[in-house]
């Protein structure tokens, strides 16, 4: 058909070229822009034709009673959500087991009929879990293939399922589960890598390091108490996602599209089976709320945030600058070009895998700030931020704890470094408070007596008594008691502090609580 058409266009302009001898190129162009023109023609009828094909080989939407025509092809594919939500599979069968037995027990379905739905979606969670199952984007999501694989396997038992649930309420209770179980998995990470940060402190007992403010060096610390500083953010870290766990584990199942139903359901029965605390109160509420993830991302952001200074520090403790740790080749990289490199990557990766964590929580706030209740579909989009939080937060706790568990602290290094900056002076300070001095005027005398190692270049415990004196005529014998980072360390006896009893109070009160043994 396209060539007799090219072929009668282009016998119609020869015939008219003969009649005028000019102008004869623009006639001849015109012939090159008729033919593409009518095939574009033809391509146009070729898709309308093939599309017209696809839709009538297309499967009817489990919703589609009420429509005429099926979705484009663009549209499926843009609204389509089994590509990440199949990850909900085996919550979305959790909640059908058990809204099923719900059904039957209210007389909404007979026994036999939950007992085949009941076995159905058993094969159906072997045939996933063995990479059998056929994931069809046509079906649009999770809930969908499940229902219409278990339709396909069954029969008309399977329509009984929906029965007084919407993928609104369903949804929410998949996801409800989802994080639930995730929460779980990043607290048993979090008491990983504090088991692996305590028993890091009992392999450096008495190791004195330089503290830091402003990252100017200020007191001696044992570095068993710098250690346990992460220990306790960590139990923030795991109690901040037990009380999300807490308020998040109530059950929207039968709330169905906002406004319950009018089908004698019991929410109580299955929301104890699936181990929630009760259902939620108010339908409307149960399906619109995203407070749960947005508090469990949080939750995660502040973790990440603590591994990511975890991992600065420990970059910084690795360079050449500082040198206070070696990581072992089996946590550390090499560079392609510089043969003597050995660097800290993966807490470079934790420190910057923190970006996605706060970045996920950020997606997540944005998408509902403007949303009407109830449920509108571009809740859709809360789940990959989720999931790639979870799995980042993963990551970075197991790769923390591999971390710690294989450097070493260059004890050597770390000594010879510690007589610079006048660690001490802090104590000193102190020693003439309990002379009586009013804590201002020991500042002061402190800050003088420093000034003078500078002008000598020489440490406080190596300045005489003489000059001491000519500084403050507080100073004795005994001040010497106070001087050098281990008397220093010494004397600090205040609940919390760095002074080895109360650290040694604090390391028995983590092995107790970790059951490190």
């Amino acid at each position: 058909m396209e060539s007799l058409t090219s072929a009668s266009s282009t016998s119609t302009l020869l015939s008219l070229q003969s009649k005028f001898s000019k102008p004869r190129k623009p006639l001849v162009g015109l012939t090159h822009w008729v033919k593409p023109k009518l095939e574009v023609r033809c391509v146009l009828e070729a898709m309308n034709n093939a599309s017209a094909a696809a839709e009538n080989d297309k499967e009817v939407k489990l919703w589609g009673g009420r429509f005429e025509e099926s979705v484009t092809d663009a549209v499926e594919r843009f609204t389509e959500s089994i590509s990440f939500d199949k990850e909900l599979y085996k919550q979305d069968i959790m909640g059908s087991r058990a809204h099923a037995s719900m059904l039957a027990k209210q007389g909404l379905m007979s026994m036999s009929d939950r007992d085949s739905i009941l076995q159905g979606l058993d094969e159906i969670e072997r045939s996933i879990e063995n990479g059998e199952f056929v994931w069809r984007t046509d079906r649009e999501d999770v809930h969908m293939n499940i229902e219409a694989a278990l339709t396909d396997k069954i029969g008309e038992p399977a329509k009984k399922l929906h029965t007084a649930r919407s993928r609104n309420d369903q949804v929410l209770t998949d996801f409800r589960l989802w994080c639930r179980d995730a929460i779980d998995k990043i607290v048993a990470r979090i008491r990983h890598l504090q088991v692996s940060m305590v028993i890091l402190a009992l392999k450096n007992e008495g190791l004195i390091v330089p503290g830091y403010t402003h990252l100017q060096r200020a007191q001696p610390v044992l570095l068993q108490h710098l250690l346990l500083a992460y220990v306790e953010q960590l139990e923030r870290d795991a109690g901040r996602l037990l009380d999300c766990r807490a308020r998040q584990n109530f059950s929207p199942l039968g709330a169905c599209a906002l406004a319950g139903t009018g089908l004698p359901i019991d929410r109580f029965m299955t929301s104890d089976a699936l181990g929630f605390t009760a259902p939620l109160r108010n339908s409307i509420d149960a399906v619109s709320d995203r407070d749960f993830v947005l508090e469990f991302l949080s939750a995660n952001s502040i973790t990440a945030v603590h591994l990511s200074r975890l991992g600065e520090e420990w970059v910084l403790w690795a360079s050449e600058e500082f040198g206070f740790i070696t990581p072992s080749d089996s946590v550390s990289t090499g560079s392609s070009i510089m043969p003597q490199k050995k660097n800290p990557d993966p807490m470079e990766l934790v420190r910057g895998k923190s970006a996605r964590v706060i970045g996920d929580l950020v997606t997540l706030l944005t998408l509902c700030k403007g949303l009407p209740l109830a449920y509108n579909r571009d809740l859709q989009e809360d789940k990959e931020p989720a999931f790639d939080s979870v799995k980042t937060i993963l990551g970075m706790l197991e790769v923390s704890a591999e971390f710690a568990q294989n450097i070493t602290f260059n004890q050597e290094r770390i000594r010879k470094a510690l007589p610079a900056g006048h660690l001490d002076a802090t104590t000193l300070a102190d020693y003439l408070v309990k002379k009586g001095v009013p804590f201002r005027t020991s500042h002061d005398i402190v800050g003088r007596s420093v000034a003078l190692c500078v002008s000598k270049g020489c440490q406080l415990q190596e300045l005489h008594l003489k000059e001491l004196r000519t500084i403050s005529p507080f100073f004795d014998e005994d001040v010497y008691e106070f001087l050098g980072v281990e008397n220093a360390v010494k004397k600090f006896s205040s609940y919390g502090s760095t002074g080895s009893e109360c650290v040694a109070s604090q390391l028995d009160y983590w092995v107790t609580k970790l059951e490190i043994k």
